[in-house]
């Protein structure tokens, strides 16, 4: 009879799933965290820390990955335009005379 018992594709626990145990655990960390008033920031750490001294690398990489932006907040990404979205505007003040570009100091140092 063909086709029963062996391993069937697609049968048992993805790869890379964390087992119940782990989860619980997780979970129990985190319950434990709020009782005692704990930052999310802060039972990541604990976690990752602990992960580090059992030199499971991957584990507190993952850990670290996740407290990461907590204290490395991503850059925002800036453009800078000119008016209605347009290119910058460059103005050449190689043609100012010395009393014109003290003015023009003295108004940049007002507008700090």
């Amino acid at each position: 009879m063909a086709g029963k018992g062996g391993k069937r594709p697609g049968a048992g626990r993805p790869t890379g799933t964390k087992s119940i145990s782990t989860r619980r655990r997780k979970a129990q960390a985190v319950v434990e965290a709020v009782a005692e008033g704990i930052t999310p920031l802060e039972v990541m750490l604990k976690a990752m820390h602990s992960a580090l001294q059992r030199e499971a690398l991957k584990e507190a990489h993952n850990y670290a990955k996740d407290a990461a932006p907590y204290i490395h907040p991503k850059l925002a990404a800036m453009t800078h335009s000119g008016p209605n979205g347009g290119p910058v505007e460059y103005r050449n003040l190689d043609n100012l005379t010395d009393d014109e570009l003290r003015v023009l100091q003295a108004i940049q140092t007002k507008l700090g």
